[in-house]
C-alpha cells in the first residue's frame, strides 16, 4: 500500500519529475512498508500467517491514509488517482514498457534462482533447515525480489488485484506433478501477463459496447479473482473436514 501511496503522490508531477520521481518514490514506499511488515513479524523468526497479518493491519492504515490524501485534494488530481488506483493500462505508453522492461531483466532472473529455495521452503521451516537451506536469508531474498517486483507493476499500471492469488494456483495445477509443490515462476509469469492483457481486452471492448464505457482492467480481474480465490477457500475447508 505504501508503494500506492508514494505513486498516486506525484501523478501531478510535470516531466523529468514525474518520470524519475514516481519510479523511486514507489520503489523506496515498497522497500519501507517490506522493511516494516517484516520487523513487526520478526520473534526469532518469521512466521507465514504473523506476517499475513501485520501485513493487513499496515494495509488498512495506507489505506486511510490514502483515502485521506485523496478528499483534501483537487479534483483533477483525486479523479487521475482514482482512475490509477483501480489498475488500468490506459494511456500507458513506451515510458511503462520501458519502465517495466528493465524491471523485468533484473528481476525475473533473480526470481527463477530463488525458485529453487521454494522446494525446500514449501515443505516447513525444519525440512527446509534440514537441507541446508538458510532459512531466514532465503525467506528475506524472496520478500525483496517480490516486493520490488510489485511495486515495478504498480509503478506502470497501478494495483491491479487477485492476479497474484490466483495465478500462482493456476500454474501449480497446469504444472502437476511437476511443481513438486510450488508454482513454477516462469509459467506464473506468463500466465500473469496473458490474464492482464485478456482483462484488459474484456474491459475496452467486450464490456464496452455493454456499459458504454472501459472498464478498467484491475476491475475485471477482480471480479474473476475474488470468485476464484472463495472456492478456493471452500474446497480446502471441504478437504480438511472430510
Amino acid at each position: 500500500m505504501l508503494v500506492i501511496l508514494a505513486a498516486t503522490a506525484l501523478p501531478a508531477a510535470a516531466g523529468p519529475l514525474q518520470a524519475v520521481g514516481v519510479p523511486v518514490a514507489a520503489g523506496a514506499g515498497a522497500l519501507a512498508t517490506a522493511g516494516l511488515i517484516y520487523a513487526l513479524a520478526w520473534r526469532h523468526g518469521v512466521e507465514g500467517t504473523r506476517l499475513v497479518l501485520i501485513g493487513i493491519g499496515i494495509a488498512a492504515a495506507l489505506q486511510g491514509l490514502i483515502s485521506f490524501m485523496l478528499i483534501g485534494a483537487r479534483l483533477e488530481w483525486a479523479a487521475e488517482a482514482v482512475r490509477y488506483l483501480s489498475g488500468s493500462l490506459s494511456g500507458r505508453g513506451y515510458e511503462q514498457v520501458a519502465q517495466a522492461g528493465v524491471a523485468l531483466a533484473v528481476l525475473l532472473p533473480l526470481a527463477l534462482v530463488l525458485g529453487h529455495r521454494l522446494d525446500a521452503l514449501v515443505l516447513g521451516d525444519d525440512s527446509a533447515r534440514a537441507l541446508g537451506v538458510g532459512l531466514q536469508r532465503s525467506q528475506l531474498a524472496v520478500l525483496l525480489v517480490s516486493v520490488a517486483a510489485a511495486a515495478a507493476a504498480v509503478v506502470a499500471s497501478g494495483p491491479i488485484g487477485f492476479v497474484a492469488l490466483l495465478v500462482p494456483q493456476v500454474a501449480l495445477r497446469l504444472a502437476g506433478s511437476a511443481a513438486r509443490g510450488r508454482p513454477p515462476v516462469l509459467l506464473s509469469a506468463l500466465l500473469g501477463a496473458a490474464l492482464v492483457v485478456a482483462a484488459d481486452c474484456v474491459g475496452r471492448t467486450g464490456l464496452f459496447f455493454a456499459l458504454s464505457t472501459e472498464v478498467p482492467v484491475g476491475v475485471v480481474t477482480s471480479v474473476i479473482g475474488a470468485p476464484y480465490l472463495m472456492w478456493l477457500l471452500v474446497r480446502r475447508a471441504r478437504g480438511r473436514t472430510v
